[in-house]
């Protein structure tokens, strides 16, 4: 099979048909061996009828329903269990995204040899102020953080070898970091390509300003594992070590110089009327502490189970 097609949605049972039937006619015009998976995550309207409907009609469509949303990460990853193409391309419900950029992704994967392809939405139809701006710094930070140099990891269009979404764990909210979890697997050779981006035809956008707040803390994650997921005590450890260290010998050097002073006659005061002791002493509990925090997750590291993802309602046509 040429291509799998991944579309996780929430509530878009308007824009359903109009994408199946587009996505249907570039298929039939390269001729692709296809399936498109749609991944009903929780809907409250009729998305999942539609879904079956259309799924009786077209025996490549194959639906997947969620009992309550989960998220695009865990829909992306359901569908990433399921998908059975050579090529498999990630796009949004919402017809923002256009199906006439399927070939030129597949081709990119098939013909460049690119192990992930990430569409790159130029030009965009939504509010500067609410949107573009925050996008903007976004990328920036998550080029500067991840050392993947694309312009626009937010863009649900992407193309991926079928072999990396079967090596890569998509959890949390980390869908936005696909590319980044995908290079630190091993899957270096990544490429982007400008899209089209239309103004949304039907309903409204389901992701808020909270998005970016919420994707900031994810980037701050990724990073973190990306370095230390592996070995959580070289940096709790180091820093442990450090300041317990530093409070120890500031604690010495306060007895040091109460003891120099009694022999020599001079006043002196309590250890314990130093401010200079708390200080010390709070650095060699903080130190203890984040040795310990390494520690620990070096045992929950060996001893972890995998979260709870999701619990499927029904499928068709898998």
């Amino acid at each position: 099979m040429n291509l799998s097609i991944i579309i996780p949605l929430l509530n878009e049972q308007e824009s359903l048909p109009e994408l199946h039937s587009w996505i249907v006619r570039v298929m039939n015009a390269n001729n692709y061996s296809y399936e498109v998976i749609f991944i009903d995550d929780g809907s409250t309207d009729d998305s999942w009828q539609t879904i079956t409907s259309l799924s009786a009609e077209n025996q490549n469509v194959k639906g997947i329903r969620f009992l309550r949303n989960y998220g695009k990460s865990q829909a992306l990853h359901a569908g990433f269990a399921k998908a059975q193409g050579d090529v498999i391309i990630t796009m949004d419900a919402d017809l923002q995204d256009s199906p006439d950029e399927i070939p030129g992704l597949y081709q990119m994967i098939t013909q460049n040899n690119f192990d992930l392809v990430s569409g790159w939405k130029k030009k965009r139809y939504d509010s500067v102020v609410s949107k573009n701006l925050p996008s903007k710094l976004f990328n920036w930070a998550a080029r500067r953080t991840s050392g993947v140099q694309l312009n626009d990891f937010n863009c649900g269009l992407k193309a991926y070898k079928n072999i990396v979404i079967k090596n890569i764990e998509v959890s949390g909210e980390m869908h936005r970091y696909i590319p980044v979890l995908a290079k630190n697997a091993g899957f270096v050779k990544i490429g982007e390509k400008v899209v089209i981006h239309q103004a949304r035809k039907y309903g409204d956008s389901k992701f808020g300003m909270s998005r970016f707040i919420n994707g900031f803390l994810d980037l701050i994650t990724i990073w973190f594992l990306s370095r230390y997921g592996k070995r959580p005590m070289h940096l709790f450890g180091a820093f442990g070590v450090l300041m317990f260290v530093l409070g120890f010998i500031s604690t010495g050097f306060i007895i040091a110089l109460k003891l120099i002073k009694l022999y020599n006659g001079y006043e002196t005061i309590l250890v314990t009327d130093n401010p200079l002791f708390y200080i010390a002493l709070t650095a060699m509990i903080i130190g203890t502490q984040l040795f310990l925090a390494g520690f620990l997750g070096e045992i929950i590291l060996r001893t972890k189970n995998n979260e709870e993802r999701y619990k499927i309602a029904s499928e068709v046509n898998l």
